[in-house]
């Protein structure tokens, strides 16, 4: 199983995943001329990918699915209630060869199963990604809310992960945010801090862990050192730890 990071962050998400001749993007909340060129980077081609599947309806993860579609003839995966929620936030265009799943199904492609995880983040519909090629079980866990019920069990299940890591308390707080906005992100519907991230994988996190890749990381309230000296003084140094980069294409992860 193969993974890049094309974008990671509240400006936009894109996460590639291959695995048993199957390829999917998770999430479409970067350009399509900047997926293409970023894929194009590891020596993939945007056109052979089998499916996008879509997290929930913020912007940062919906906005440009029209444009996959459009542009790349990419089918979609997509809740209902998450489609109507993100033709409402902005202006996706026409939307055709959409597989509607519910939240809580697993999805099954030619070799790769991906398990939807319903998460309490205040999206409409949303969930998380377990990728499973029924050797390896890859975790694409952002925009989660809080540390909800089952959360920990799944990331113990895990052989790699790429976890929300949005923001740091203490930057936060000091921040220039307007307090409802504080409220919000810090709040149950939010997003997880380092802390939160860090105390997860230390409680939950197997032998078999291979690696961590740190994402979601806000521009404003954290900064890359400072999410990966909180889960190396929680975690401990034993476990390879990453950062996916909120500019950029990252390299090619294995597991």
């Amino acid at each position: 199983m193969k993974i890049i990071s094309l974008q990671s962050g509240s400006n936009g998400n894109c996460i590639y995943v291959e695995a048993s001749g199957c390829r999917l993007l998770l999430d479409a909340g970067i350009s399509g001329k900047q997926a293409e060129l970023r894929l194009a980077e590891h020596g993939r081609c945007i056109r052979d990918v089998d499916a996008v599947l879509i997290s929930h309806d913020h912007s940062d993860h919906a906005k440009c699915l029209g444009v996959f579609q459009r542009k790349f003839g990419l089918g979609a995966y997509v809740t209902a209630k998450t489609l109507r929620a993100a033709q409402s936030r902005q202006a996706l265009g026409k939307i055709g060869k959409v597989r509607p799943f519910v939240a809580g199904e697993r999805l099954e492609f030619d070799g790769l199963g991906v398990q939807t995880i319903p998460t309490p983040h205040d999206g409409v519909d949303g969930v998380a990604f377990v990728l499973d090629d029924g050797r390896r079980r890859l975790g694409v866990l952002t925009d989660l809310g809080h540390p909800f019920a089952g959360l920990g069990e799944v990331i113990a299940s895990l052989d790699a992960v790429l976890l929300e890591s949005n923001y740091d308390p203490a930057m936060l707080a000091a921040g220039a945010y307007p307090e409802f906005l504080k409220r919000r992100i810090a709040g149950p519907g939010g997003h997880l801090s380092n802390d939160e991230s860090a105390e997860l994988v230390k409680a939950w996190a197997s032998n078999k862990l291979q690696w961590l890749c740190l994402a979601h990381l806000s521009e404003q309230n954290n900064e890359p050192d400072l999410a990966l000296a909180t889960h190396r003084q929680t975690v401990g140094e034993s476990l390879e730890i990453k950062v996916a980069s909120r500019y950029r294409v990252g390299e090619v992860l294995e597991v």
